[in-house]
This record gives C-alpha cells, structure tokens and sequence, in this order.
C-alpha cells in the first residue's frame, strides 16, 4: 500500500459524483472518493458533482467543465465513484476512456476496483464489459417500465401526471373581460400554455364570427374573423395570429 501511495503522491485528481433526480445526494459518494484519494496520495483540485441529471445525456454542466479541465492539463487522474455514474451507454464510455486515454487520464471506478491505468490491460476489458453490462440493465429497466405502464392502462389507470383541476370556464371569462394570457395564469395558478389550451378548448364549439366583440360589447376589441376553425394554442403562443388583429393582446 506504501508503494502505491507513493506512486500516486501528488498526482492532481478530480472526484466526479452525479445523481439521476434531484431530491438524491451525492454524500454517499464524496465521501468514499474523498477517502480513497487520502488513502491513495492522490491531491484533489477540484470536485464536479452533477445533480438531478440523467447519465445517457453525453453533456451534463459538471462533467463538462471536468472535461475541459482534462483537456487543458489541470487533472491528471479522475476519480469515480461506479461506472455508471460517469455513463450510461456503453457507446459515451468507450469514447470517453479513449478520449481520457490519447490525453493519459487515468479513471478510476473505486467501488468496482477498475483501472484504466496504461499498465493494467486487464481493467480496460472489464471497463467495457461492465459498460455492456450497464447499458443491458437499463435497457431491461426501460422494458420493464413500459410494460408496467401498459398493464397499468389496461387495468384503467393513468399514467403519468395527474391532470391539473380548475374552471375551463373561468379562463374564458377572464379572457373575454381583456385579462392577458399571463395574468390568468397567474390568477389560476395554472401554466401559461396551460390556460392557452383551455381557452380555446372551452371555445371549441363555438362559431366565430368576424368583429364579434369581446365581453360585453363595449370594448373596442374584436375576435379574429378565424371563420369556422379555431386557432391552435401554438398558433397564439407562437405568434402566427398576432398581427391578425390589433385587439388580441397576448
């Protein structure tokens, strides 16, 4: 163990820690890396921690900057927790070991006792089979989810975000007396895109009429002449409409 603390003394070591969600933490894993680089000699200059972001998205804010640290040769070693907390596909590992490998970064998964140091052959092939290994699990856990989704819907239930619960009819009558778009939402305490939606959802079946006013017929705006189709929610957020008439306020 003294030789290898030896070895180590003074190599200038990253520790990078990552959690899928955002009500996890990462103490679990500082606190062993942080462990294992005392043990070890290794001096640490810095810590990159991503929180509540998923491992197959290849750029994440914290390993981006670990990144460009390792390329301008302020890190020479990179600690790790698990394989799977620098990547998920095994595909994004093999690039990012090679790219560590052509600059002469060491990365060290701890809890898994791999290597990728140029001496150790033998790690380099495990590091690729765990990554095998670790995208096949997601896969399974991605199949798994979806069957129990589909069984869910077949049993009746619905998946997925509860649906928001207010008056349809609030929003159009907030609407019709001029409110903007953003202040009923605010009022209702409902999105933006939301209270858009219900709008024109609550207008559905209505026939427009062009230079029908809105409210109560002392206002000097006017619904837009859109004949017998309504326009769509996108329409109105992304401004198709807007220069249809000078009334509409968004």
């Amino acid at each position: 163990m003294q030789a290898t603390k030896n070895h180590n003394a003074g190599l200038r070591c990253g520790i990078y820690a990552r959690v899928s969600t955002a009500d996890q933490n990462c103490t679990l894993q500082l606190n062993e890396l942080r462990e294992f680089a005392t043990r070890n000699g290794f001096t640490v200059t810095d810590e990159f921690v991503d929180h509540g972001v998923s491992g197959t998205k290849a750029s994440r804010p914290e390993l981006n900057r670990m990144l460009a640290q390792v390329r301008e040769g302020r890190i020479r070693v990179i600690l790790c927790w698990k394989m799977d907390r620098l990547c998920r596909s095994l595909a994004h590992l093999v690039q990012t070991i090679q790219e560590f490998d052509a600059l002469g970064i060491r990365v060290i998964f701890t809890t898994q006792n791999i290597d990728t140091d140029k001496s150790n052959p033998l790690a380099k092939l495990l590091c690729h089979l765990m990554g095998a290994f670790s995208e096949f699990e997601r896969s399974l856990l991605v199949e798994r989810t979806l069957a129990g989704v589909k069984a869910a819907r077949a049993k009746g239930r619905v998946a997925g975000r509860p649906k928001r619960i207010f008056d349809r009819a609030e929003v159009a009558r907030l609407r019709d007396r001029g409110m903007s778009w953003r202040a009923i939402a605010r009022e209702l305490n409902i999105p933006l895109s939301t209270t858009v939606d219900a709008f024109y959802e609550y207008h559905r079946t209505e026939i427009v009429q062009p230079g029908a006013a809105f409210g109560d017929g002392n206002e000097s705006t006017s619904r837009v002449g859109f004949g017998s189709a309504m326009p769509s929610a996108d329409d109105v957020r992304y401004g198709s409409i807007a220069n249809a008439s000078a009334g509409v306020a968004q």
